[in-house]
Parts: C-alpha cells; structure tokens; sequence
C-alpha cells in the first residue's frame, strides 16, 4: 500500500488544505458574475445533495390519470387537482392549458423554460470544473512557496524534513481536491441536469396531450417511448 508504514495523519497540513480550498474558489469566484455567485451555495447544494429527479413511471402514470378525467369531464375538471400537484413545472403547464393558452405557444414558455435551466445548470457545471482546473494550480504555487520557505531555512537542518513535506502536501491536495471534489461535482451537476430536462420534457408532451384530448392509453403509450428501457419496462410491470 502507498501509505504503508507511513503515519496518515502526516497528510493533514491545514495551512495548505485552506490555501487551496479558498485560493481556488477565489480563482473561479473571479470568473463570474454576483448574480451567479448568489447561486454557489445552491449549486454545492445540487452537487452533494442525492438527485431529485423523480421515477418517469410515477411522472407518466400522474400524466395518465389527468389525461383519463380530462378525456371523460374536460380540461376544466383538472382545475383541482391541479392545485395539489408538487411539481411546479406541471402545475404551471397543466394551468396554462387549463387556461385555453395556445398549444405551440404553450410549448414554447415550456421548452424555453427548459433551455433556461439548462443553461443555468451548464454555468454550475463550469464552476465546478474551473474550480477542478485551478486546483493543481494552486497546489503547485503552495508547494512553491513551501519550498521557498525551505531554502531561507537551510542553516537548520531538522527542519528540513518537516519543511519539505509541508510543501508538497500543498500539491497532494490540489491535485485530489480536483479529482476527488470539484470534477466530480461538476460532472454530477451535468447528469443531473440531463435526467430533470428529460423528466420536463416528458412532462411537456404530457401536457401536450392532455391539452389535445389524447386518449389515456395513446398517453401512456407515447410518453412510455420517450423513456429508457429500464424506466419502460418498470412502466409496462
């Protein structure tokens, strides 16, 4: 093993973890705009956190059921139940429908809505990823200001050794904060994105057909052909 025989604890130097912690945030901070920073604690929030992106089989069946009362009473009969649902994309949606908004233009609000998100969610992303870029960078000007230190101490040998260590522990950590923290986040917070924008858009033709008068079982039948086959198959079971 690498750290066989070797003391783990010696890989805790805080003066250096903080240095590359702050500094690196500092470097990515400076590459965008307050609005966005406003959104940092939401966007660590959407990294860490356990995805909210719903089963596509609980979506379609919701989507069926409010298809099957619109079909036998009318888009008007789906005013109450519109009031319960939790989503808010849905919600609004199903009400624009409700509402008498015209389908191409209801699509639109919908799909722009869409592309608003993704693109939000693209700005997380590349947070993560330049923080994940600066990193190494920073560990390396730690390391070299550690390193520094060491030749103006050179007339005391036994400190040497501690001194040298200290100063590339400053590189350890920018490389695994990057590789183990910041990529990894920003690749979450990509996938994430993917799998919600999936969901609104199947969401968005729901409502399509709902809005149209489809038949609860074209609905299913349609929306379950936008999903994977694993979800397709959780659907049909």
């Amino acid at each position: 093993m690498i750290l066989e025989g070797a003391d783990p604890s010696s890989l805790i130097f805080l003066p250096a973890i903080v240095l590359v912690v702050i500094a690196t945030f500092g470097a990515a901070a400076a590459s965008q705009t307050m609005d966005d920073l406003k959104k940092v604690g939401s966007w660590f929030k959407m990294a860490l956190m356990p995805a909210k992106v719903p089963p596509a089989s609980d979506q379609i069946q919701i989507l069926v059921s409010l298809a099957e009362k619109a079909r036998k009473e009318g888009l008007l009969a789906l005013e109450a139940q519109v009031k319960q649902i939790e989503d808010p994309f849905l919600k609004r949606g199903l009400q624009m429908g409700i509402d008498g908004t015209d389908p191409e233009q209801l699509r639109d609000v919908l799909e722009s809505e869409i592309a608003a998100k993704k693109a939000e969610d693209k700005v997380a992303a590349k947070f993560m990823n330049a923080m994940g870029g600066y990193a190494p960078t920073i560990g390396i000007l730690g390391c070299i200001v550690g390193l520094m230190n060491v030749m103006g101490n050179l007339n005391t040998p036994e400190l040497l050794g501690p001194m040298v260590s200290a100063a590339f522990i400053a590189t350890l950590w920018g490389v695994m904060a990057a590789n183990f923290w910041f990529l990894p986040m920003g690749a979450k917070i990509l996938r994430v994105s993917e799998l919600q924008a999936a969901q609104m858009e199947l969401l968005v033709e729901g409502i399509a057909e709902i809005q149209a008068g489809t038949s609860p079982r074209a609905v299913r039948l349609k929306l379950t052909s936008l999903i994977p086959p694993s979800e397709a198959a959780k659907e049909a079971a």
